[in-house]
């Protein structure tokens, strides 16, 4: 959960680099989040249609937009790639798998163009 709440702190952090970690129990916890608001706007009856999802999904989503993408261009960063390779997902099926192989990478020792390696940081 601290993750998740590092990356929210870093609302508008498009600069420097996320390990793996972070990214990926950002998104687990997102995930979690998004389901839940998805079940309240079931019991509450706010949902759109027959669509699963409403007002509460919808809020919850536009909220955690910004820091998803911020948290997603940094692991890009850790990896040694620019920010706008998120732009390669725009590729059918391959995009995103290409964006999954780069997500799930390890990072790149040493500093790079982005900062220093936040894994050698947390152990030196």
């Amino acid at each position: 959960m601290n993750w998740y709440l590092t990356v929210l702190k870093n609302y508008f952090g498009f600069a420097g680099r996320a390990r793996r970690k972070e990214y990926w129990m950002f998104v687990l916890f997102n995930m979690i989040f998004a389901i839940i608001a998805m079940v309240l706007d079931s019991v509450l009856g706010t949902t759109v249609g027959i669509l699963p999802y409403g007002i509460f999904y919808f809020i919850y989503i536009l909220a955690v937009l910004i820091p998803g993408l911020a948290v997603a261009v940094r692991r890009l960063h850790d990896v040694g790639k620019s920010g706008w390779m998120m732009l390669i997902a725009l590729i059918p099926l391959i995009g995103a798998i290409w964006l999954l192989v780069l997500m799930v990478s390890d990072s790149k020792p040493g500093e790079n163009q982005y900062g220093l390696n936040p894994k050698e940081l947390i152990t030196a």
